[in-house]
């Protein structure tokens, strides 16, 4: 983020900037604040079709579990992945364009994982808190 635009928030803070910048620089070097980023439209990006997606594995040797996220993670299409204690295995928010995009990513790419041993998939009707 440039200075002005966080000198903008220290002035809303009610801190004139040199202050309120040193402040904001020793929280980024102690790694509390860790980025900044832009908010984006789901829809106009072509991404307007938010899927959660649960997956259970059949297999869990570590070299199995290791290729499954690498394959998960690299697809663009996933905007979320979390693995989790219990079943299902994993939670994975994936954001397309519309159904048909979201059916063929799932048969093109989950369910040819050969770790993957169920798939729900759960339409999301609406975001009612996000950090989006």
């Amino acid at each position: 983020m440039s200075a002005a635009r966080k000198s903008d928030g220290c002035r809303a803070g009610g801190l004139t900037p040199p202050p309120c910048l040193r402040r904001v620089k020793r929280l980024e070097d102690a790694g509390i604040i860790t980025g900044y980023r832009a908010r984006i439209d789901p829809a106009a990006a072509g991404r307007g079709f938010d899927v959660m997606v649960s997956l259970e594995i059949s297999v869990n040797d570590l070299r199995t579990v290791e290729e499954l996220e690498t394959a998960i993670s690299s697809y663009d299409e996933v905007v979320e992945f979390h693995r989790l204690f219990g079943r299902p295995d994993y939670l994975v928010r994936v954001a397309v364009e519309d159904q048909a995009a979201f059916e063929t990513f799932l048969t093109t790419k989950i369910m040819g994982l050969r770790a993957v041993a169920r798939v729900d998939s759960h339409l999301i009707m609406k975001k009612i808190k996000t950090d989006d």
